[in-house]
């Protein structure tokens, strides 16, 4: 298939999910949607036991590309994850040498021990198990602010940047409703209103808010089966490579989205859509003026004493990818989500619009999943771009395939990051054993805080 050869990670950034209907052997009961033993161990495709680019040159065996695909077939996209900018163009999320702000450590030995049941297990598992079972690569946890556990496995270093996938709708989408916040953008608008060039399109009448949620109902199929589905032609238009030779449809994302149309009325339910988040990009660059990337780097990056530079993938045309494009390291993105758990103040400053992080936990009134993994996911909605779990806790979260999550417990005073290479990109590959495994954890550190 022509289209294979030129996909972009964007194209697996999304929802692609393999079609084995079998069940991980960690959580009996629950489609995780795949086999464990079809794969290699997370301790066996380690990329430098794999061997992946070593070499002057790396022999043919050990090549990992762009062109073909290969940079996000498992076991190589464990070497690609943290190695982004060597397949695709990037544009820099700068930290302008702006003083780094050291985490405070107070790490709990402990936890690695810690006992955890997956969904639908009889066995618990220990935390530091639950870290092999879902190809974690990194994973840093605070609590009231100091990092209380830090971990790099599968190749993964402190110093590298991860892929963050669809966690990067989070924050797009908490740059845009900070400028809803700030007056800047009016969500009862339609999205016309501020980028005209949508008026005929599937987005032209959606209203921000309806934009923000994921409740439009535009033409967009996420199915990587489906060569004339609409990621497909996304991908396409998008990708860094040259178009195939007769292509005459768009170039680049912005070419791409007035073409996406109309399916039904908007706001009636919930459904994931990258090309939201394209569009929630275009509407931030044109109320401040600058691509999302850019302001990212003025309103955050710069702001809250970031260690590194992030990298934003951009197409042709030098538009970051708002949907999946970010590559960030795993401290980085844990001060980013301090910056949530501490509504939006850093050291004092209000960064962030006061009101923002109380409305991303009230969440929506429609609910996330028709069919949810398990009960506990049945209250779970969609605000802002964030994942929000209607629990107790006012949890919520950034999700990204593959295993890339930020969890906030804002009650419990818990962050945890996770970056992770897990074989499927499905979240459901992971949930059963991250989700139990974050609640267990934030349970234990309020429990060890009060004695």
């Amino acid at each position: 298939m022509q289209g294979l050869k030129l996909r972009p990670a964007l194209a697996l950034l999304s929802t692609l999910v393999l079609a084995s209907p079998l069940q991980a052997s960690v959580c009996p009961g629950y489609s995780a949607g795949y086999n464990a033993d079809d794969y290699m161990s997370a301790r066996d495709s380690v990329p430098e036991k794999m061997g992946w680019m070593q070499g002057s040159p790396p022999p043919e065996d050990k090549r990992i590309k762009l062109s073909d695909g290969s940079f996000f077939r498992f076991p190589a996209l464990r070497y690609s994850t943290a190695h982004m900018s060597e397949f695709l163009p990037t544009t820099l999320v700068k930290r302008r040498n702006t003083p780094v702000q050291p985490l405070p450590y107070e790490l709990n030995e402990s936890i690695d021990a810690l006992q955890v049941i997956p969904m639908g297990a009889a066995a618990p598992i220990s935390w530091e198990e639950s870290l092999w079972h879902t190809y974690t690569d990194g994973i840093i946890v605070l609590h009231q602010g100091k990092v209380v556990y830090e971990r790099y496995l599968g190749g993964f270093n402190d110093y590298d940047r991860h892929a963050v996938m669809s966690v990067t709708k989070s924050l797009t989408g908490t740059l845009a409703l900070d400028l809803v916040h700030q007056g800047l953008l009016d969500e009862s608008r339609t999205v016309s209103h501020y980028i005209p060039e949508l008026e005929g399109s599937g987005f032209g009448d959606a209203t921000v808010k309806q934009l923000l949620n994921m409740t439009t109902n535009i033409d967009f199929d996420e199915d990587f089966s489906n060569p004339d589905s609409g990621i497909w032609a996304f991908s396409t238009a998008g990708n860094p490579l040259p178009k195939p030779k007769g292509y005459t449809g768009p170039t680049g994302y912005l070419e791409y989205l007035p073409s996406v149309q109309k399916a039904g009325e908007h706001g009636q339910r919930f459904s994931y859509r990258t090309a939201n988040t394209e569009v929630v990009g275009w509407l931030v660059a044109r109320v401040t003026g600058m691509s999302v990337a850019d302001y990212l780097e003025e309103k955050i990056w710069s702001r809250i004493g970031m260690e590194q530079d992030a990298q934003f993938q951009v197409d042709e045309r030098g538009t970051p990818f708002s949907g999946g494009g970010l590559n960030a390291s795993l401290r980085d993105l844990a001060r980013f989500a301090e910056l949530l758990r501490n509504g939006g103040k850093y050291q004092g400053e209000q960064i962030l619009h006061p009101d923002l992080v109380p409305d991303i936990m009230r969440g929506n009134s429609l609910a996330a999943f028709e069919s949810p993994l398990h009960e506990s996911m049945s209250s779970w909605s969609y605000r802002g771009m964030w994942w929000v779990t209607g629990d107790a806790n006012k949890s919520f979260m950034a999700r990204g395939v593959y295993g890339q999550n930020i969890y906030i417990d804002p009650t419990n005073d818990v962050v945890i990051v996770r970056l992770a290479s897990h074989p499927v990109a499905a979240n459901r590959a992971n949930d059963c054993v991250t989700l139990p495994a974050y609640q267990r954890i934030s349970e234990f550190l309020t429990e060890q805080n009060h004695h």
